[in-house]
This record gives structure tokens, C-alpha cells and sequence, in this order.
């Protein structure tokens, strides 16, 4: 196997990562992290964008596939837990921003067609 497979989607992924921030941006977000790590092993997570519009942290999870549906579908119930810990951990390390809002939002990419930005795209019950 060569990894070209790999690589490119790996490129598809930080191109639709990059998009994003952009179009966040365009909407009034000011990004606070990208590609925010913690914790290892089994109880790591990662978040894809972390931005803050007013009171609001967005934790972002972005997705590109061949379609919008195919991307929605793409954010696992695993993914959103480790997204989940990731926001948990950045917000415990950031107590500045203790009055706000945390949310999880999906910004969905598919060939030919505008993002799509899922406000509050799920919650984590306690």
C-alpha cells in the first residue's frame, strides 16, 4: 500500500478544516484552538476548531464527504464522546471563560455545495 489513499484524504480533511475557520470567521467567531488535543490513550479527544462568538464556545467538528448527509452521518457516537472530553478538559484548563456557553456544532463539506454549520449539533447528557 502506498498511502495515497491516506494522504489525500488527510489534505481533503485540512482543506475542509481551513474552509471552516474561514467561514466561522465570516460569521462573527473569533477561534480560540485548532486541532485541540488532550488527555491519551483511550480517554483522548480532540477537537477539529474551538471558537468563541459572545458568550458562546463553539466546539466544532468538521466534516468533508462526497456528501452532506454522508458527512452528518461521518460523527460517531465514539467521536462525539472524545469531542466531549477534549471541550471538557479545554474548558477546566481556560477558567476565563467559566460564564460561558459551551456548544457542539458540525461544519459539513461536500463537493459543489456551501458548507453547512450545524449549530448545537448534539449534547452530551451529564
Amino acid at each position: 500500500m502506498n498511502g495515497k489513499p491516506e494522504m489525500s484524504a488527510w489534505r481533503t480533511g485540512k482543506r475542509a478544516e481551513t474552509l471552516a475557520v474561514w467561514w466561522l470567521r465570516l460569521k462573527g467567531y473569533a477561534i480560540l484552538a485548532q486541532g485541540q488535543r488532550c488527555g491519551r490513550g483511550t480517554g483522548a479527544g480532540e477537537v477539529d476548531i474551538i471558537a468563541r462568538r459572545g458568550r458562546t464556545i463553539a466546539f466544532v467538528e468538521v466534516k468533508a464527504r462526497a456528501s452532506l448527509d454522508d458527512a452528518a452521518r461521518a460523527i460517531s457516537p465514539r467521536q462525539r464522546r472524545r469531542i466531549a472530553r477534549a471541550a471538557a478538559a479545554f474548558m477546566a484548563a481556560n477558567p476565563r471563560l467559566g460564564d460561558c456557553n459551551p456548544r457542539f456544532d458540525a461544519i459539513l463539506f461536500a463537493p459543489g455545495k456551501l458548507p453547512r454549520h450545524i449549530s448545537d449539533a448534539w449534547r452530551m447528557d451529564a
